[in-house]
């Protein structure tokens, strides 16, 4: 029976992992010579590939040797701004979590200036990684298109347009702006001004239509001197925020596209003496660490950026696989409600 099995064919990986009683993927380590096996696993699954007479597919073991069990987590931004926002290092976590199952070694690659996106772009073209996450992607970064031109598997965590053509994991953003709005209004508030993020990030532009969907809905014309454009920083919530207050002193509620951002407003507010929620409700998004640790507690849409972490590295294993799955996934958002609002 050698070389055969009992149906006449040759014998499958899948075959062999029964007949072992391991994963597919646990064949496929022995028969590469991976040290990530014990030796009763081991001995195991050499014993099945005797017994079945297994020979590995030879254009398999060729792909298998071509790969570089790495992938690279792309962040188009400046240190600064990743080393200050919990919402990276939550992705990065949700990553490492799925990656800690296989042999794949995660790569962090920050690109927040031109001289550092050339050297990426040089290091991508030598194919030293199997695959790409790419985080924080603007409208109009040249990154993904190259990533397609090279022929890079690749997930981005958010999306440049509606018309997305990549694959992507994303959280709800227009219907967790608009759960914030819509509890703000609930409270009593009437004049409820927000802090955008940057608007060449289409997650913060689906924030803003959530903002104004909330509104219209409830009848309220949109005042546009209650919008104020931010960054995602807190320098820049900061700033935002002193701008509605000279613009309309008598905003009593404010919903921050960010936590970090309403860490800002929430300075500010407090400079010019207004208490909250007393005077003035606020609520962020994120529902980071930052946000339970406020002075009041910031209420916050929870997105869960651990799971899209976990999720878009799934995506990616898969595609790198070559197997067809999800090309887009949306997770949906929560608003968790503190004394902030």
């Amino acid at each position: 029976m050698s070389g055969q099995t009992r149906n006449g064919g040759r014998p499958t990986l899948e075959e062999v992992a029964a007949r072992a009683g391991v994963g597919r993927g646990t064949v496929s380590r022995v028969i590469n010579g991976s040290s990530k096996v014990s030796g009763h696993t081991r001995a195991a699954v050499e014993a099945a590939v005797a017994e079945l007479g297994y020979v590995p597919n030879r254009a398999a073991r060729a792909l298998a040797a071509n790969r570089n069990d790495a992938i690279a987590l792309v962040v188009p931004e400046p240190e600064a701004r990743f080393f200050a926002e919990p919402y990276f290092s939550d992705v990065v976590r949700g990553v490492g979590a799925t990656l800690a199952e296989t042999d794949v070694q995660l790569v962090l690659t920050l690109a927040g200036n031109e001289r550092e996106r050339r050297r990426l772009a040089q290091y991508l073209s030598g194919h030293r990684v199997d695959g790409v996450l790419l985080v924080s992607v603007h409208a109009g970064d040249p990154l993904p298109e190259l990533l397609a031109e090279l022929g890079i598997p690749t997930v981005l965590s958010g999306r440049r347009s509606a018309a997305e053509t990549l694959p992507w994991v994303d959280s709800d953003n227009l219907a967790g702006a608009a759960a914030a709005v819509r509890h703000l209004l609930g409270r009593g508030r009437r004049a409820i001004a927000t802090i955008t993020g940057p608007l060449d990030v289409y997650g913060a532009e689906c924030r803003l239509d959530g903002y104004r969907q909330a509104l219209a809905e409830a009848g309220h014309p949109v005042d546009e001197l209650l919008i104020a454009d931010g960054d995602f920083t807190e320098e820049g919530g900061r700033g935002a925020m002193r701008d509605l207050l000279e613009r309309r002193p008598d905003l009593d509620a404010v919903f921050a596209a960010s936590d970090v951002m309403a860490a800002g407003a929430c300075r500010e507010l407090r400079a010019a003496g207004r208490r909250i929620p007393e005077d003035v409700a606020l609520v962020g998004f994120d529902d980071s660490v930052l946000a339970r640790h406020m002075d009041p507690p910031l209420t916050s849409v929870r997105q869960p950026v651990e799971e899209m972490g976990r999720t878009m590295a799934r995506l990616l294993l898969a595609r790198i696989a070559g197997e067809e799955g999800d090309a887009a996934m949306v997770l949906p958002t929560e608003l968790v409600v503190r004394e902030s609002s």
